[in-house]
């Protein structure tokens, strides 16, 4: 998941906010001393969806369709899944696409004091062009993983050669969203809720 979708399933409360953006940028466990008991738990579940996520056998599924590249597609898809989550209105009822990116620019912008180096030189750009919001548009996928490639130390020309890819089988990932997505939900409540994760489903159909 991308920093849209974590932040949008913590959006119960600016510190899980915090936390889940947090959870990229902080190697280890999370200082007792340096953050909150919520902001670290957050982060620690940030690491829980990812490595829940990259054993979902729908997105092992979807991985494989990019043959040669699958090793670049869980980033694609990560950037994707965020063009598919801010352009749905059912999940924007309660709080819209708009506020929902300003409240987390504003957490940003609140602890930027705190925030690991690379999050707190990223945070103001974020905020001034927007990358949370721009995700309702489909180019800012391309723009996006086109960015990311030019960041890479190596290989970033195999994650540009994704694009097409994304592009031919782009009606299969957005079905692959629309059934993963609640299961995530679902899981995070799980887990959330003292309960532990769940299974993952063995329906491997994308």
């Amino acid at each position: 998941m991308n920093y849209l979708a974590h932040a949008w399933l913590a959006r119960h409360s600016d510190a899980a906010i915090l936390g889940a953006l947090l959870g990229d940028f902080v190697r280890g466990p999370p200082p007792a001393d340096a953050w909150p008991a919520e902001v670290r738990a957050e982060i620690l579940l940030h690491r829980h969806v990812d490595t829940w996520t990259d054993r979902h056998p729908r997105i092992v599924t979807l991985r494989a369709g990019f043959g040669p590249y699958r090793r670049f597609a869980g980033i694609v898809l990560d950037v994707y899944f965020d063009h598919c989550l801010a352009r749905d209105p059912a999940y924007w009822q309660d709080e819209p696409l708009a506020a929902f990116c300003r409240r987390v620019y504003g957490v940003l912008a609140t602890h930027r004091a705190q925030l690991p180096p690379r999050l707190a030189a990223l945070a103001p750009r974020m905020a001034a062009e927007d990358w949370l919001g721009g995700y309702r548009r489909r180019a800012q996928v391309d723009a996006a993983i086109i960015g990311l490639a030019g960041r890479l130390s190596r290989h970033g020309e195999r994650l540009r050669a994704c694009l097409p890819l994304l592009r031919t089988q782009q009606a299969m990932i957005d079905r692959g969203f629309d059934a993963f997505f609640p299961a995530l939900c679902a899981e995070v409540g799980r887990v959330r809720a003292g309960k532990g994760s769940g299974p993952h489903p063995h329906d491997e159909e994308p």
